[in-house]
């Protein structure tokens, strides 16, 4: 399946709003994200990625039939480098995981962004562990590091 990522516009917003809550309930079973009394897991940062030029989310969307598969949301927080990309939230609906999909958006979302990259897997998450070194290891061809939960690398000459 052929897959391409597709810029989250402003009238999609409460789209992307849903998706995040789902992949924030479906993480809570690892991280410990508590929901409000509105059974709403805050997102502090939510509305910056519709006002800050060094945020973007994106729609995870299947080529030919353009049905949503997931999302992906980028930011340029980095924790280990003082300036490169991130990726905040990435989640790929169940029913297409286990496809290489996300592989593909990840490959897809380093190429867009040359330069330093930290990927942080879910906290707790023993899958999004190997899912993120297996992804990495394969983009990288093993020229990453591990330090401190956070994956590192720089694709700048890739």
């Amino acid at each position: 399946m052929n897959i391409y990522l597709d810029k989250v516009k402003e009238e999609n917003k409460e789209v992307l709003f849903r998706l995040l809550e789902y992949s924030l309930f479906e993480e809570s079973l690892n991280d410990g994200n508590e929901m409000n009394n509105e059974a709403i897991f805050e997102y502090k940062y939510f509305d910056t990625y519709f006002t800050d030029d060094d945020r973007d989310a994106f729609f995870v969307r299947e080529e030919k039939t353009n049905k949503l598969l997931g999302f992906v949301m980028i930011n340029t927080y980095m924790q280990k480098s003082s300036d490169g990309h991130s990726i905040a939230e990435f989640m790929i609906i169940p029913k297409y995981r286990r496809n290489k999909i996300g592989m593909q958006v990840a490959f897809k979302c380093f190429d867009k962004y040359r330069g330093n990259w930290e990927v942080s897997p879910s906290f707790g998450s023993d899958s999004a562990f190997y899912f993120w070194k297996k992804v990495i290891d394969e983009y990288t061809n093993y020229n990453n590091e591990f330090i401190d939960r956070i994956f590192i690398f720089n694709n700048i000459k890739k």
